[in-house]
């Protein structure tokens, strides 16, 4: 990991920076079973943030929380200035598209498109005009080292260079909050490696702020700051 890469991890969490997610007091079950209870949670412009426990503990739910994908029972949800529980869920789907980006285990791109197909179709979503997106989808396909495979369908490339191109979908567009989960889960080591420093320098460049769910103790040593949860509550 480069020192470029990391702010100042001893400092107070998002000293001095506008916060990106600002979560009070969540609480969400699913029927009778609580996933999340009363967590808060503050993370900054351009800070990156490590999400571990033990599955079930609700690490994939609190993602999808801040993701505008689930609504809360109760508690305060304000994501890149907006209050996602007064937002529809067009509204939420339209913040999604533009100002955020997810990158999940499997990477989930559109395995008859080629890379820099899949690349291109949040900036197409976003009404992009085509030389515009040609240009950002090169400049990010170089930046991330799959120009000589971008032409090849997402099925007949590595797991590595799918995740790669997974996480420069997710970064086109220019994000100012990404959400991961698990993003290296079934990659080998040295593959997690080079997707998660491909990961963390692009977001750098961009001020992307990021949120990454992982069991791997490597990978939430690439981010700023590690928080720890356990039985739906946030304990360190």
């Amino acid at each position: 990991m480069t020192t470029a890469a990391r702010h100042d991890a001893t400092a107070t969490p998002g000293s001095g920076r506008p916060a990106v997610v600002d979560l009070r007091d969540v609480h969400l079950s699913y029927r009778s079973d609580p996933a999340l209870r009363g967590v808060s949670l503050r993370i900054a412009d351009g800070e990156s943030v490590a999400i571990m426990g033990p599955s079930g503990c609700g690490k994939s739910t609190l993602l999808h929380v801040l993701a505008g994908v689930l609504v809360p029972d109760r508690g305060d949800v304000r994501v890149l200035g907006e209050d996602l529980t007064a937002l529809s869920d067009k509204e939420r789907a339209r913040l999604r598209l533009s100002r955020m980006g997810m990158v999940f285990q499997f990477g989930d791109l559109i395995s008859e498109l080629t890379l820099r197909e899949n690349l291109a179709l949040p900036l197409q979503l976003l009404g992009g005009k085509p030389e515009g997106v040609r240009s950002r989808v090169a400049t990010m396909l170089e930046r991330l080292g799959l120009t000589e495979v971008a032409d090849r369908r997402a099925a007949q490339v590595s797991g590595g260079q799918a995740q790669r191109a997974a996480v420069g979908r997710a970064l086109v567009h220019q994000p100012a909050l990404l959400v991961a989960d698990e993003p290296t889960g079934a990659l080998d080591t040295v593959t997690a490696d080079v997707v998660m420093q491909a990961l963390i320098e692009t977001a750098a460049e961009q001020s992307t702020a990021l949120v990454v769910v992982t069991h791997d103790n490597r990978v939430a040593a690439y981010l700023d700051r590690l928080v720890t949860m356990r039985d739906g509550k946030l304990v360190g």
